[in-house]
């Protein structure tokens, strides 16, 4: 059975993400978007750089029109923020990304982008997984119609988003400040579909970026473009002794990370931390805080100093989004590294976040790290490991099963003082140290989260949720 995750439905391609099958779900979707609008608005329908992406996209533009739909359909590769973006300054009825984000190049996927420009609530994806269930019984053939002809009829529009979406980027940073303030950056979109687009708006303010890994494949160099761990290595390669710093996006370019001068990775931990400094410190900004149960506990002790009002939600940046719509956010963000700020669309931009990172720099005078240490010398040391374990769909359901009944008196010593049942289970201890274990809503993956004062103990934590996670799967 096809169900939307944290993100919307991912596959393995060729094995459960079809052709078949993603014509089920666009047909769904389309139905949906049709009895939202009558069909009196446009749906857009945008691609990253995945294997088959642009056929699949096209596959989606025929299920629209053949609902009754208009469809805007994206000229080339694009990343979600720019296709996120485009559904509000276009006033279409929301948008499809074929895109599976940060996962390895055997996965895609496909997201839907609601009205407002951001992920689609639970309500939404409810509706929709119910058209699902009764196309599901029909089980309708798709016509057969070029796509070409689908274009020369009119009833799909090609256009290029990527440049309104860029204005309206820099509309949300302090160009003067940015402006040849000599920041050398170098700028990695991992292969994906975030190319040319923090480099050209960098080179725009006379601030030098070199940029790699840009080229159209769909294996993305042997990574997964997730910017993380080893996924860095070659960043990392071309900062060092040369340049100031080095901002990775993901596959679709919603999610950031970056390297320091030294080599140093900076996680999204540590950029949602500084971003909420900046927001507060230099521009004034207030609001509501929200991240997800995963996140760094520096969010919680910076929130506490300013007086902020801070909501811990489920991982999935659609709550976020569902917070951002009611108002008053100032920001929000996630472990894997997506964050979104006030006075934008409600949507996680990892081509933003990059730039707000060279706007702190510009503004504090001072390289990536010294940032960081400063950090910890306000907040205290914070160390984060994750580990992704591939499990078998078996395993997968008997986590599910047994996860909500583990409450552990004690871990590695430790009492445990909470237990957070958000999502997945947060154990937290006595010491402000903890845990976290979370079957993943979009892989066979179950991921292992933890938090200490010392690289040392937060390994040891990850290793101890292993174990417990073994204990788990054989019933002990």
């Amino acid at each position: 059975m096809i169900k939307f995750g944290t993100d919307g439905w991912r596959g393995v391609i060729a094995d459960d993400f079809t052709f078949e099958r993603l014509w089920l779900v666009a047909l769904a979707i389309s139905r949906y978007v049709q009895k939202s609008c009558r069909g009196e608005r446009p749906l857009l329908i945008g691609y990253d750089t995945r294997f088959l992406s642009d056929r699949f996209a096209q596959h989606c533009a025929l299920a629209a029109v053949q609902t009754g739909l208009p469809v805007y359909m994206v000229d080339r590769f694009t990343s979600t923020p720019a296709v996120s973006y485009a559904t509000v300054n276009l006033g279409t009825e929301g948008a499809i990304m074929i895109t599976a984000s940060h996962n390895p190049a055997r996965y895609n996927g496909i997201k839907y982008k609601a009205p407002y420009g951001g992920s689609a609530s639970t309500q939404i994806t409810g509706a929709i997984e119910e058209e699902l269930r009764s196309i599901e019984k029909e089980r309708p053939s798709p016509p057969d119609i070029l796509f070409e002809k689908l274009v020369e009829s009119g009833d799909v529009r090609l256009m290029d988003v990527k440049e309104d979406y860029l204005e309206n980027v820099m509309r949300m940073v302090d160009a003067d400040a940015i402006r040849g303030c000599g920041v050398r950056v170098v700028f990695d979109p991992m292969y994906g579909a975030g190319q040319g687009y923090l480099s050209e708006l960098l080179k725009g303010l006379d601030v030098e970026c070199k940029e790699i890994h840009n080229l159209h494949d769909c294996l993305f160099g042997g990574i997964n473009p997730e910017p993380f761990g080893e996924n860095m290595n070659e960043l990392r390669d071309e900062v060092v002794g040369k340049y100031d710093v080095g901002v990775a996006v993901d596959g679709d370019a919603d999610r950031a990370c970056a390297i320091d001068v030294t080599g140093e990775f900076i996680s999204s931990h540590k950029i949602f931390s500084l971003l909420l400094q900046h927001l507060v410190e230099h521009r004034g900004w207030r609001g509501k805080v929200v991240k997800t149960v995963s996140t760094t506990s520096m969010i919680d002790k910076l929130c506490r100093r300013y007086g902020m009002e801070l909501e811990v939600v489920p991982v999935g940046f659609k709550y976020i989004c569902d917070l951002m719509l009611a108002g008053n956010v100032l920001i929000g963000g996630e472990e894997s590294g997506g964050v979104g700020i006030m006075n934008y669309i409600p949507e996680r931009d990892g081509i933003l976040m990059g730039l707000l990172l060279v706007e702190v720099m510009a503004c504090r005078g001072k390289n990536l790290g010294e940032l960081v240490r400063d950090l910890i010398e306000d907040v205290g040391e914070h160390h984060y490991v994750r580990r992704d374990i591939e499990i078998e769909a078996g395993v997968k359901e008997k986590l599910l099963e047994e996860l909500p009944r583990a409450r552990p008196d004690e871990i590695g010593g430790v009492k445990v003082e909470q237990v957070v049942e958000i999502d997945g289970r947060k154990f937290i201890r006595e010491d402000g140290s903890w845990l976290m274990l979370r079957v993943s809503g979009t892989e066979a993956v179950v991921r292992v989260y933890a938090e200490a004062d010392s690289p040392e103990e937060a390994s040891r934590l990850a290793v101890l949720g292993e174990e417990f996670i073994g204990k788990l799967t054989k019933g002990g």
